[in-house]
């Protein structure tokens, strides 16, 4: 069986670049959807021209017209969505029922994955007010694919190194603080930290195995699951200084959510129930459903690899 075609929808984002470089760097012949709506911003325009030169072919479509989406899926066997689902960029995971209503017609798409590549929206059903909107919102879009009858992989990203990692995770910055640091709670609950690379590695490895269709894969290599304080140590080390450390209760967290503007009240939702509740860490995943065990191959990036950038 040869490799796969990709289509790659929302490949100019932030997970969306690395996908597209993932598959061709892995040998798929790789389709980016042109989007008419990209208007006049030059970045996207040079980052698909870019993707052309590496080897990638761009097919125009709209979401506001169907025939040209059912057009470019049915240049693809598998479908990779990566639009955005954070309030403080763009908030599209909606348009997908556009694109499962065109993968369904095309008919020809043997994988399809959605945006997801964070939590499992499946098992954040007590998620607070208003963040919840986004695990409500991927769950919609599951339902619609599961009753379409397209063959799926959901995959289970967790935090993404850039957003959590360098900033020891720290809100309202993305750099490591050099004195002080806000432990959540006691610091002590396990967290999954990702390089977005690897992320978009383990992504593209998934496509033609059969062992993780219709699945949800999760990406928890065992040298990632770190406490917020064993990140922090690992910064300490690199720089050889002990920071300064305060804490922040769970009461105090929740009360400091009060009267934000609503993409600060969502992503602070999500902050709570990844350092207080724990909800990356706290349920086993079966070796067939983690990534990292499934292909050993991956030179995942450790955190204290990734933490020298900063230095």
């Amino acid at each position: 069986m040869g490799k796969s075609k990709v289509l790659v929808v929302g490949g100019t984002g932030y997970i969306g670049r690395r996908i597209v470089k993932a598959s061709l760097e892995q040998g798929h012949k790789t389709y980016v959807l042109q989007r008419p709506d990209i208007g006049l911003d030059t970045e996207k325009v040079q980052m698909l021209l870019s993707f052309k030169k590496q080897g990638a072919h761009l097919v125009e479509g709209s979401f506001s017209n169907h025939q040209s989406l059912v057009d470019a899926v049915k240049l693809a066997d598998v479908v990779i969505c990566t639009m955005s689902g954070v309030h403080f960029r763009s908030h599209n995971l909606m348009m997908q029922l556009k694109l499962v209503e065109a993968i369904k017609d095309a008919g020809n798409v043997k994988r399809f994955l959605p945006s997801e590549f964070g939590m499992d929206p499946a098992l954040m059903g007590h998620a607070l007010e208003p963040g919840r909107v986004t695990f409500d919102e991927k769950m919609i879009i599951r339902k619609a694919i599961e009753d379409a009858n397209i063959p799926f992989t959901y995959i289970s990203a967790n935090c993404f190194a850039a957003y959590f990692a360098g900033n020891l995770s720290q809100m309202g910055t993305l750099f490591p603080p050099r004195d002080k640091v806000v432990l959540y709670g006691d610091g002590n609950v396990k967290v999954v930290y990702m390089d977005e690379d690897d992320v978009a590695t383990y992504t593209i490895k998934t496509i033609d195995d059969p062992r993780t269709l219709n699945k949800t894969i999760y990406l928890r290599p065992p040298e990632n699951i770190l406490t917020q304080r064993e990140l922090i140590e690992k910064w300490e080390k690199l720089i050889g200084k002990q920071l300064e450390k305060s804490t922040l209760s769970e009461q105090d967290f929740l009360s400091s959510m009060k009267g934000l503007d609503f993409a600060s009240e969502v992503g602070m939702g999500h902050f709570y129930h990844i350092f207080y509740e724990g909800c990356l860490a706290n349920f086993e995943v079966r070796d067939e459903e983690e990534a990292s065990k499934l292909y050993p191959e991956v030179e995942y990036t450790r955190m204290d690899e990734f933490l020298k950038l900063y230095v």
